[in-house]
């Protein structure tokens, strides 16, 4: 039990390192497109990438996610806790990477500052606030699966809650594309979509929370 206990410390500070060096490369690689895109400063609306810049852009999205899911198979024993440690590690990238980007270029200047998130499959958009939301609850709800799963808790899952969390996970990620349309019409976004995404982010964090209670009620 010792061991496990060890291990697991291990991982947890070892991935926790791997998402902060990982969120440095990503920030340079962000710092370096700037300098050569956005010489008078990052804002919207923004240049849009063409030609083989945008299919590197894609490519390397793409190499980020499976780097992410390669270290959290090698730290993870079982498939929850592979997930977990894919949430862990992508919480961790996501929230060190503007802080990198604070450290080296003071930006955001608040986090209210609208950022392009991601593009595949499509782009998104948001406030810097929205992404490290996301980000703090996926540390945390990774770190609660680890915990249970190095017990040998079983989480009290059930198709439903998943089927919720799924729900709030896609109304997240819905109201994070629906201001795209404007930075492609070379416009800065009108507004952000809070309501859908307070709604998006109530429905994947309630069901968690009934299952972990739940869980640790039905321990004790």
């Amino acid at each position: 039990m010792q061991d496990i206990k060890t291990t697991c410390k291990k991982n947890i500070l070892l991935t926790f390192l791997f998402g902060i060096v990982f969120g440095y490369l990503e920030a340079a690689v962000v710092i370096y497109l700037r300098e050569l895109y956005y010489p008078e400063g990052f804002s919207f609306p923004i240049k849009l990438f063409t030609g083989k810049i945008i299919l590197v852009e894609y490519i390397r999205e793409i190499v980020t996610l499976l780097m992410i899911f390669f270290v959290s198979l090698l730290a993870g024993k079982t498939k929850l806790e592979k997930f977990a440690y894919f949430m862990f590690i992508f919480g961790i990238w996501d929230i060190f990477y503007y802080v990198f980007l604070k450290i080296f270029l003071n930006w955001p200047k608040s986090f209210l500052e609208y950022d392009l998130l991601f593009l595949i499959p499509v782009a998104w958009v948001g406030p810097v606030l929205a992404p490290i939301i996301v980000s703090l609850l996926l540390i945390i709800a990774a770190l609660f699966i680890i915990y249970f799963e190095n017990k040998n808790y079983k989480i009290c899952q059930n198709k439903f809650l998943w089927f919720l969390e799924i729900l709030g996970g896609i109304i997240v990620f819905i109201s994070f594309i629906l201001p795209a349309q404007d930075v492609l019409n070379q416009k800065y976004p009108e507004h952000f979509y809070w309501l859908l995404f307070i709604a998006g982010v109530i429905i994947g964090v309630l069901p968690f929370w009934y299952a972990i209670k739940k869980t640790l009620k039905n321990k004790n």
